[in-house]
């Protein structure tokens, strides 16, 4: 049986004409997976018995398997899905203050990276995620929220949650290729995110698509302390990233942006600011500073809030452009560094969990 979730649309194609199939075929069910959200093949209505009973035979479309479901206070949602295999990823869903959703997804079951701040680096790294599976949380997302397709309220993906992308980089660009169809679920390039913590392979192949913007993880302004927080990402000489990005291929108004995790006392002083100006002035670039947000155990803690209007201020006094993210849904474990799919949710069947506004 073959998961044709997992089939780009020219695949597709491919699939049915190899069967017997006509071509324009193709164009019909991914209209029913994507764009309808339809996983049973005898809902799809245009298409002929004959095509149905032959699906049946030989495909399937498989979605991942909601486990729980926990919703913070500030409305934040988190998803714990499990994949064919019993792999365990989370997916979350941000509200926005225009009233929609921004998704962060999940493109590798663990982390292979091994940022000493974020909990999917204790994980270890397991597999990568196919096509299906990455597409497959957001129709889980829409689904779960009963989306218009015409008119949804998920309008934006990061490519942000578990894994590396530029470490899964064939099934994240098959995503990506797909998220762009007009037919399907219609993602525009300039409202898909996809963040690295800087690998040197596949990094121009993602700029030169022009299918996604790009983010940075770069959390501090030299190698030396690089190295001992993230020590994998590391391996590519700081001096060495930047210069790529000098020369990353960009948009008109388009900026590269840089991700700047604050760690109390670690990598927030105005001398470390001071450096990063030095180290972002050479590209096209804006700062998003995100304050850390610790958890029992975590070797880590919060700036204080001085530390932080301290920071931002070196950075606008040299033109800049910073902005101070606070990470939501903190209290369900669904904020920056947070997401790790524990084990211990694998047993009982689905749930939903709602953290109480304090």
């Amino acid at each position: 049986m073959v998961d044709i979730l997992n089939l780009t649309f020219s695949e597709l194609e491919s699939f049915l004409v190899e069967r017997g199939e006509k071509a324009f075929r193709a164009k019909q069910l991914w209209q029913w997976m994507w764009n309808k959200y339809t996983r049973d093949f005898d809902l799809m209505t245009n298409v002929s018995k004959a095509t149905r009973a032959m699906l049946k035979e030989h495909a399937e479309i498989v979605w991942p398997e909601v486990v729980t479901m926990q919703k913070s206070s500030d409305g934040t949602t988190k998803f714990l899905l499990r994949l064919r295999d019993g792999a365990l990823v989370e997916t979350v869903l941000i509200p926005g203050s225009n009233g929609r959703l921004t998704q962060c997804l999940s493109c590798q079951v663990g982390c292979a990276m091994g940022c000493t701040f974020c909990s999917t680096g204790t994980m270890g790294f397991e597999r990568n995620m196919t096509m299906a599976e990455i597409l497959g949380q957001v129709l889980v997302a829409r689904e779960y929220l009963q989306d218009d397709a015409a008119n949804p309220t998920l309008r934006n993906l990061v490519f942000m949650g578990m894994g590396e992308p530029l470490l899964n980089m064939r099934e994240m660009m098959r995503s990506l290729e797909s998220l762009n169809s007009v037919l399907g679920l219609q993602f525009s390039p300039r409202r898909i995110t996809v963040s690295t913590c800087g690998i040197e392979k596949g990094l121009r192949e993602l700029g030169e698509s022009g299918l996604a913007y790009l983010a940075v993880s770069l959390h501090a302004p030299t190698q030396e302390l690089r190295k001992q927080i993230m020590p994998k990402a590391a391996n590519w000489h700081l001096n060495d990233l930047i210069t790529a990005l000098e020369n990353y291929p960009l948009k008109t108004r388009e900026r590269i942006t840089f991700e700047y995790l604050l760690l109390g006392g670690v990598n927030d002083s105005v001398e470390h600011a001071q450096q990063l100006v030095r180290l972002v002035s050479r590209t096209k670039g804006k700062m998003n500073l995100i304050i850390y947000n610790p958890s029992e155990g975590d070797p880590y803690k919060a700036p204080t809030e001085e530390a932080v209007l301290a920071f931002e201020q070196v950075l606008w006094s040299k033109n800049i452009t910073a902005i101070i993210r606070k990470s939501k849904g903190a209290d369900i474990k669904a904020a920056c560094g947070q997401l790790k799919a524990e084990q211990q949710a694998l047993c009982g069947e689905p749930t939903t969990q709602t953290t109480a506004p304090a």
